[in-house]
């Protein structure tokens, strides 16, 4: 499926990634079946736990146009997206384009803005254009957003909503790093000093390569039921009020399907599914009750469905 140079140029991009991130590889490979997947990755964590790092780490890996934006309290939609300015010379409107016009956008804290900021990102997110004065403007293809957040129960956050989470295909938690990689990052150089120092491993195109070439991995039918087994089971499981939607079954599939991809193989297995179900489906589920969590209902979830 893939030629040895491309799969060659995506390992040395994982490897780059994993050198930046100490101790995180099942994260780091979380976060390329999102890139690969053409979908959105939101890393949610404590402040300090290396969410900001992963990220510039994956974009200066990537090849791609990068632009940040640091979510605060008063930033504003037309901050990210942009703003139409009035010109007397030619008395007209002129779009001025936001730093969401860009291949890879860094939303660093999104839970820092409000909703209506926050909120001006889900078309972008969901159909890869942005539409201001009645005008549509596309957005570069890729198009990834990396969005970090803390936890909603710290001061100053608002929380994401269902539409807004729902157009993140993977939600992923670091934790703290083990001893070995904690003592290596103390006793080590600067990561913002490493990630200025890296080179891009991937280019455009061969990001767009990738992409297609997980549409190629083949999926059996019994995987399929195995999927729909799944998300059957999260509308019944008890706890849950809202379970899975059929997109979410899709993006389940798709990210499979990358995961596949990055192993080096060319169809999904069963381990692929399991592997990836609670970062994909923790975020969409809605629990009954407030101290419940959707990661948790997810592991119950997927320890009761058997694949045949």
């Amino acid at each position: 499926m893939l030629t040895d140079v491309l799969r060659q140029s995506l390992r040395a991009a994982q490897d780059q990634v994993n050198g930046l991130v100490l101790g995180k590889a099942q994260e780091v490979r979380l976060a390329f079946v999102a890139l690969l997947s053409g979908g959105h990755l939101l890393i949610e964590d404590l402040p300090g736990l290396g969410k900001t790092t992963l990220a510039h780490a994956l974009a200066s890996s990537l090849g791609l146009g990068f632009q940040r934006v640091q979510f605060t309290s008063d930033l504003l939609p037309a901050d990210v997206l942009g703003v139409s300015v009035y010109d007397a010379g030619s008395r007209q409107f002129q779009f001025h384009p936001g730093p969401v016009f860009t291949h890879v956008l860094l939303a660093d804290e999104i839970n820092r803005a409000p909703p209506r900021t926050q909120s001006a990102l889900l078309e972008a997110m969901a159909e890869q254009q942005v539409t201001l004065d009645g005008v549509t403007h596309p957005l570069p293809d890729p198009f990834f957003v990396i969005a970090t957040q803390n936890p909603v129960d710290l001061s100053g956050t608002f929380p994401l909503p269902d539409s807004q989470l729902d157009r993140f295909l993977l939600r992923l938690a670091l934790g703290y790093p083990n001893p070995e990689s904690e003592r290596e990052l103390l006793r080590g150089t600067d990561r913002r000093h490493l990630i200025a120092q890296a080179t891009a491993r991937l280019s455009e195109v061969e990001v767009r390569t990738l992409r297609q070439a997980v549409g190629q991995v083949h999926a059996s039918e019994a995987l399929i039921t195995y999927v729909q087994a799944l998300l059957a089971r999260s509308r019944q499981h008890a706890g849950v009020r809202v379970g899975l939607s059929p997109r979410a079954g899709l993006a389940l599939l798709r990210a499979a399907k990358a995961h596949a991809l990055l192993l080096g193989r060319a169809h999904v297995v069963p381990e692929d599914v399991q592997t990836l179900f609670v970062a994909v489906a923790g975020h969409r589920l809605v629990p009954e009750a407030e101290a419940s969590n959707g990661p948790a209902l997810a592991r119950a979830i997927l320890q009761t469905v058997q694949v045949d």
